[in-house]
């Protein structure tokens, strides 16, 4: 009797094991690498908290494909080497169908080689132009590029009659690539950069650059490019000197995170920023309010925090893949990949989106605005 019971155990187990092999089998796993601590944390923890929401919302409504969704993610610490780590194990251990991530351009560039040689669609969220130029097979992003904010800012300046820059910059990744953009587009726009210095991610203090600044006697404006904690020490640092210029930040700060690090030391700074940022102060009639209004909702009623445009880079990763996924029919890589290169006007938070074989970014400035931060807060300038 025993060895009966024994062996229907068996059988029993053996059976769970089965239907939970073919329920793993039938599931779309969805990888992801973030940002969730070190100096990118108030990039990758929203994005994180994105994407949570997005998964749950889909399975509710019957998963994609009529499978379930998984998100299986990792932290990479913010860091290149682990981002590629997690890269690796998403793609040899558990077998994902698709990746998003990439919090920064860092992590972002570290993993391209292992994407293109795995043959995996990919959709980052670092905004380095490099991403995605030149161009790479298997390899898309959504936030605007340093490029674009590169090109608003320059726009901006020229309309104020502010011809003489002061250039500080991050000297990795996002605000390196920055840099290099700002300094081969200015001229084109009739502005000089008069004096250019950078920092570190991790500088706890950057007023021996800023003091360079205020010696200058010829500089209009003063344009901050960075990402992550380090523009905070830098806009403290303006405030602490006292300079009076009027200054420029990039869309790697456009975060609410960043105004309560600040606080209101960043007050009169401009900025580009997404629909996401300013969706309430939008025309009636802009494509992307509604969508931007939505997710913001979602998302504060979700995790009980106002929402950040970086949630919103995960928003719009996520609704790409998920297009693409639906209109491909298949979770067949090379199927997917070809999907999201022919992405037509999907509307999201961060524009409208429209990709093709030469583009795989597939927003344009239409879909920037330019806002000014007043009494801790953003304010639609353009």
């Amino acid at each position: 009797m025993l060895s009966r019971r024994r062996f229907c155990g068996a059988l029993t187990m053996a059976a769970l094991a089965a239907r939970g092999a073919a329920a793993a089998a039938d599931e779309l796993r969805l990888g992801a690498f973030l940002s969730t601590t070190g100096t990118y944390t108030i990039m990758g923890d929203p994005e994180r908290k994105a994407l949570d929401m997005m998964v749950e919302r889909t399975n509710a409504e019957g998963g994609v494909l009529g499978r379930p969704l998984r998100l299986i993610w990792y932290d990479d610490a913010s860091e290149p080497d682990r981002a590629m780590s997690a890269v690796k194990r998403l793609i040899d251990n558990d077998g994902a169908h698709l990746l998003i991530g990439g919090s920064g351009t860092p992590t972002s560039m570290a993993v391209l080689p292992l994407v293109e040689r795995a043959g995996i669609p990919y959709v980052s969220m670092g905004g380095g132009v490099g991403i995605v130029e030149p161009l790479r097979k298997w390899t898309f992003k959504v936030p605007h590029t340093d490029r674009m904010g590169a090109e608003k800012v320059l726009a901006d300046l020229k309309r104020r009659g502010l011809t003489r820059l002061a250039l500080l910059s991050e000297n990795v990744g996002f605000g390196r690539s920055g840099r290099d953009q700002v300094l081969a587009l200015a001229p084109a726009w009739g502005i000089r950069v008069v004096v250019d210095e950078t920092y570190g991610p991790k500088d706890a203090d950057v007023t021996p650059q800023l003091t360079k600044v205020r010696m200058a006697s010829d500089v209009d404006a003063l344009f901050v490019f960075g990402t992550g904690q380090g523009p905070a020490v830098v806009t403290r640092n303006i405030r602490q000197l006292g300079l009076t210029l009027p200054v420029y930040q990039s869309h790697g700060v456009a975060s609410k995170d960043f105004l309560r690090l600040v606080g209101g030391a960043a007050d009169g700074m401009r900025l580009p920023a997404m629909a996401l940022t300013v969706a309430r102060q939008l025309p009636a009639d802009d494509r992307q309010k509604p969508v931007a209004l939505a997710f913001k909702a979602a998302y504060e009623a979700r995790w009980g925090q106002e929402v950040t445009h970086f949630a919103g880079h995960a928003y719009d990763a996520f609704a790409i893949v998920m297009d693409a996924l639906r209109r491909a029919g298949s979770a067949d890589p090379a199927a997917v990949r070809d999907a999201i290169e022919t992405t037509k006007g999907l509307v999201g938070t961060g524009g409208v989106f429209t990709m093709s074989a030469q583009d795989h970014l597939g927003l344009d400035l239409s879909s920037f605005h330019m806002v000014e931060i007043q009494n801790g807060d953003w304010v639609l300038v353009d």
